[in-house]
């Protein structure tokens, strides 16, 4: 369960860092992404629908997430891991995390946010 001081470091622009269970004799090697909370408290991630990570997801639909806050700031982490649910709705959740991540007042982040179209969400119940 996540606590107050928990949810108000997961509402920052911050990246989360994303592991998947990797392929074969590979690592598991951890990806920054952009992520988002849930009204219903899920973590939610947005991908390319070719990329790597999803094909894995797809696979093996299990990962797991740590955010924390920047170097200066008091620790705090977030650890987070269980199944993922892939959904084909990611340019609405891309839409709303560049709002939060990116200056859209900013032509070549608007001209970036149109590209992605065609992104799946990667929604992490815990």
């Amino acid at each position: 369960m996540l606590r107050d001081d928990d949810l108000a470091l997961l509402n920052r622009p911050l990246y989360a860092f994303l592991t998947v269970a990797p392929r074969g004799d590979r690592w598991p090697a951890p990806r920054p992404v952009w992520f988002g909370v849930s009204a219903e408290g899920n973590l939610e991630m947005f991908s390319d629908p070719g990329a790597p990570k999803v094909d894995r997801l797809r696979e093996q639909p299990s990962a797991s997430v740590v955010v924390a806050a920047p170097t200066g700031e008091r620790e705090h982490w977030v650890a987070v891991e269980g199944p993922v649910t892939l959904h084909d709705d990611g340019a609405d959740l891309a839409a709303r995390l560049a709002d939060r991540y990116y200056d859209m007042t900013d032509l070549a982040h608007q001209k970036l946010l149109a590209e992605w179209q065609d992104q799946v969400v990667l929604e992490m119940t815990r």
